[in-house]
């Protein structure tokens, strides 16, 4: 699903009171006498607990340089944890990560295809920086800066459900500005694109300056994959698609057998929504729809 990347993966926050009683006297009160009060400050306390399970390995920055406008290419040097590296399996995982002196963590898609970092020995990311974000902060730190980072999370893309190729030979791509991320990472991997009739990539931005990974297009183009760039905000002389990803696939469609077609989606939530929409009344299963959380 920011991520700062679009879209940010949902999770709850539990906050706990601070006169929470202390967990050796909740531990030797039996549930069933609690008062449903107390019953629910013990489960807040658990959740918690579990809360803080998370584990944050440090990693220096190998790379940090302009992507498009207000996008970040960002490289994490990850050499030094090679079962962090390793456990990044699927195209669409993700994970958290902290910097110094800023509390709330980000979660960021992994742009890199599987098995890049355990080959290469970094993650690579596209991150907005969005002011007053821990992305802001992390997109002004220089190559050298350590940072933290979790373990890899999320089961990412389940692609199985769209293959073989001969049953799904039709594959609609859509992602709206920096949830091009964890798509990039999709393509790349490989997800046998050569061997199906129609493989669109609709991609949404305000503008070309805003649209990331342009200098990608002509290899993911030779892998398999059509790019629709879609621009909400063209400059003059614009002559490809206009307006809203959704607007632009409403137009063309061309769906010829939606048993056989398969979808990923990421970004914008109205565009996830409406999209889903239009494949659904189609006839297009919602088994077929894939999303990263």
């Amino acid at each position: 699903m920011a991520l700062t990347l679009s879209p940010s993966p949902c999770l709850p926050h539990v906050h706990v009171s601070n006169s929470l009683p202390p967990m050796s006297i909740l531990r030797r009160l039996p549930l069933i006498h609690l008062k449903p009060h107390k019953r629910r400050l013990s489960s807040l306390a658990a959740a918690a607990v579990r809360q803080d399970t998370t584990v944050w390995t440090p990693a220096p920055l190998a790379e940090i340089s302009p992507a498009a406008e207000s996008l970040f290419h960002i490289s994490i040097d990850v050499s030094d944890a090679a079962d962090l590296a390793s456990s990044h399996t699927s195209p669409g995982q993700y994970l958290q990560l902290r910097v110094a002196d800023v509390d709330k963590p980000t979660f960021l898609a992994i742009a890199s295809p599987p098995l890049f970092a355990a080959a290469s020995g970094a993650f690579e990311f596209l991150v907005k920086s969005v002011a007053g974000s821990t992305a802001e902060v992390l997109c002004g730190l220089k190559k050298g800066d350590v940072v933290e980072i979790s373990q890899v999370m999320g089961r990412g893309f389940d692609v199985d459900r769209i293959q073989p190729p001969d049953e799904h030979p039709t594959v609609l791509i859509f992602a709206t500005g920096s949830g091009i991320s964890p798509i990039r990472s999709l393509i790349e991997s490989g997800f046998s694109a050569k061997e199906r009739s129609d493989v669109r990539l609709y991609y949404g931005a305000r503008n070309l300056t805003r649209m990331a990974y342009q200098d990608r297009f002509k290899d993911w183009e030779s892998s398999g994959v059509k790019i629709v760039p879609v621009l909400s905000q063209p400059d003059a002389g614009w002559s490809g698609e206009a307006g809203y990803v959704q607007a632009a696939f409403a137009r063309a469609k061309q769906i010829f057998s939606p048993k056989g077609t398969g979808a990923v989606l990421c970004g914008q939530k109205q565009m996830a929504e409406e999209v889903t929409s239009i494949l659904v009344a189609e006839g297009v299963s919602t088994e077929k729809i894939l999303k990263n959380f």
